[in-house]
């Protein structure tokens, strides 16, 4: 009786384990999930702060050039100069650069060209046909400073905020001595404020001065058809450089029939390539540090391993749609199928196995190791990894 009560207790406690070993590998599962996730959005935000800090250096170039060039100007004295003269010291970096939208209109620059072995093609006759000639470089644009005006001091502002944040509307009309309700008052000086503003000023005037500029970046927007990446990002970067120019891209481009869908799918393709090429060339080319501690050194290459899957990942998991958005948009697509970039990724993961394996032979054979089948699991653990996911096709 005494043994069979102990086998029972031993089979109750052996499922209670083999629950306990579930319910670990279930969280387990659960928390490499939670990590993937983690590092697809810190990827996600890191691409995004570079395009948003890539698109305010172009902008801040900009008006410092343009501040260069006024304050240059100003130190010569002329006769326009001195019967305009008004102080402009409390001027911001965003007004004067709002000012200056007064000059003429801006020329564009042509886009870049696309490289020789897709310039041209051929059609079903054999016969090659020439690209379009590019056109002449435009002249350089003269540059005035008849916009520039000081900024005042509206005391009308400080009366609307009162109005506004004034708890008893009542007690706001009887102070009023002009007997004006409020509401018309408010509605009056916010008109009087939005005809003032030198920014809205110079929104409007980029829509009535920069139609021809802008109808000539969407005619090659529309029109552009490419085979290669490089020409992608070459032509992003000369369009963002060319809508720098413009005071305030949005407001100015919603008055025109702008090809938004496209442009930003250009934005997205070609910033999306970049950074997949980087880690590429990251994973490549790396090299393990004899120097490093053995633990960081192997969790640096996991951690690199885990951007490179988790990147492809992304990609596979929405390639059939974006490959046809970019299809119909006439951007290339073919670097996301495993014959294009993400087969050069998955195959650049080998660097990572070779560099991981020869860190593990380098500890085995060192006196001070210990746990020799650990490390040997270990490294074949990862080794297996790497090799699902090279020969991971997906369609």
């Amino acid at each position: 009786m005494p043994r069979e009560g102990d086998d029972s207790e031993i089979a109750l406690l052996r499922i209670q384990l083999e629950a306990c070993l579930a319910r670990n590998v279930s969280l387990e599962k659960e928390n490499q999930e939670l990590r993937h996730e983690a590092a697809r959005l810190k990827s996600q935000i890191s691409s995004l702060k570079a395009h948003d800090n890539e698109r305010k250096s172009l902008l801040w170039k900009k008006i410092q050039n343009s501040l260069e060039i006024e304050n240059a100007s100003l130190q010569k004295p002329t006769a326009k100069l001195a019967e305009r003269d008004s102080p402009a010291e409390n001027l911001s970096p965003r007004q004067a650069f709002a000012a200056k939208k007064d000059r003429e209109e801006r020329i564009p620059i042509p886009p870049p060209k696309p490289n020789a072995n897709v310039a041209s093609f051929k059609d079903e006759n054999g016969k090659k046909s020439p690209s379009a000639p590019a056109p002449p470089p435009p002249p350089p644009p003269s540059r005035s400073l008849s916009g520039i005006r000081a900024v005042r001091r509206v005391p009308e502002v400080v009366e609307l905020y009162r109005a506004l944040t004034r708890k008893d509307a009542r007690k706001e009309n009887k102070s009023n001595p002009t007997g004006v309700p409020t509401v018309t008052f408010t509605r009056n000086m916010i008109g009087e404020i939005e005809n003032r503003s030198s920014y809205l000023s110079a929104i409007k005037s980029d829509v009535e001065r920069q139609g021809q500029f802008i109808n000539f970046l969407i005619k090659e927007v529309e029109s552009t058809a490419f085979k290669d990446m490089t020409d992608v990002e070459a032509f992003v970067k000369w369009l963002d450089e060319e809508l720098s120019s413009l005071v305030d891209e949005r407001a100015v481009l919603k008055h025109f029939p702008w090809p938004e869908r496209k442009a930003d799918a250009m934005r997205e393709a070609a910033f999306s390539y970049r950074d997949l090429r980087n880690l590429e060339s990251e994973v490549s080319s790396f090299q393990d540090n004899p120097k490093e501690p053995f633990i960081p050194a192997l969790r640096q290459m996991q951690a690199l391993q885990d951007r490179l899957e988790q990147s492809i990942n992304n990609v596979e998991r929405t390639r059939e749609s974006m490959s046809k958005k970019y299809r119909d948009l006439q951007i290339p697509w073919q670097w996301m199928l495993d014959t294009g970039l993400i087969g050069q990724m998955k195959l650049s993961s080998m660097r990572l196995v070779k560099e991981y394996m020869k860190r593990i032979a380098r500890e085995m054979c060192s006196s001070e190791c210990s746990q020799e089948d650990n490390l040997t699991l270990q490294g074949v653990r990862f080794a297996f990894r790497v090799h699902q996911v090279v020969l991971t096709t997906k369609p």
